[in-house]
């Protein structure tokens, strides 16, 4: 039994510790981060070896190409996107599963529901939004907008995860907007952001919430904010 003199300040934060994960999904894996990182750069590398076996100069040709150069890619770019969005969704739930269990929680519970929604809305408006670029003949703007697309889908997010993942979003607009003024470049901002960016924000967030030592810290630091 707590004594009658407990520090009310201590009792405040557990009150406010218990209210964060009821409202928010603290069981993020950094490794799933990692393994979408690793899925982008094969998926980016897949991408130019097929470009440069059909186009002399690649990436750049197919975006400054005619629509039906644009046409005939645009099968194989899709079963690939699939691929991708595919077998990162397969690693990100077999490591997200795997923390919400040692976590005692569930995987698909309110604010996992929540987050699901936050992020398809603006994902999905982005995705066809970004098809349309690419069949309208303003190609070279499809990665600068999934870029773009991407952050704010991740701003958008952090209202109902760890709020790590701001920054993160912030970073990807700040890549497509480069992006935008780089327009030859798009597959190296690819990589860049969907590749590298999560690569180093999961290894960041397993190296301060999962690696052995700190676990248990996420919901902590969620409420220190």
């Amino acid at each position: 039994m707590k004594p009658a003199h407990a520090d009310p300040l201590a009792q405040l934060t557990e009150i406010r510790a218990i209210m964060e994960r009821s409202s928010r999904f603290l069981s993020l894996s950094g490794l799933s981060g990692v393994g979408a990182g690793v899925v982008a750069l094969a998926g980016a590398a897949v991408g130019h070896f097929y470009l440069k076996s059909h186009y002399s100069d690649g990436y750049l040709q197919l975006m400054q190409g005619s629509a039906r150069e644009r046409q005939a890619a645009l099968p194989f770019l899709l079963l690939l996107t699939a691929v991708m969005i595919g077998v990162a969704l397969l690693v990100a739930f077999f490591f997200t599963q795997r923390r919400t269990r040692h976590d005692g929680q569930q995987l698909w519970s309110g604010p996992a529901r929540r987050l699901a929604l936050a992020l398809a809305v603006p994902l999905v408006t982005g995705g066809l939004f970004c098809l349309r670029l690419f069949l309208g003949g303003d190609a070279a703007m499809v990665v600068p907008g999934l870029l773009v697309f991407y952050g704010l889908a991740l701003l958008n997010a952090s209202k109902y995860t760890l709020e790590e993942i701001r920054w993160l979003g912030l970073m990807q607009m700040g890549l497509g907007l480069l992006c935008m003024l780089l327009p030859g470049w798009g597959l190296l901002f690819f990589a860049l952001g969907f590749g590298l960016g999560h690569i180093g924000y999961g290894l960041v967030m397993y190296n301060r919430y999962e690696r052995p030592g700190t676990a248990g810290a996420a919901p902590n630091s969620a409420v220190a904010r």
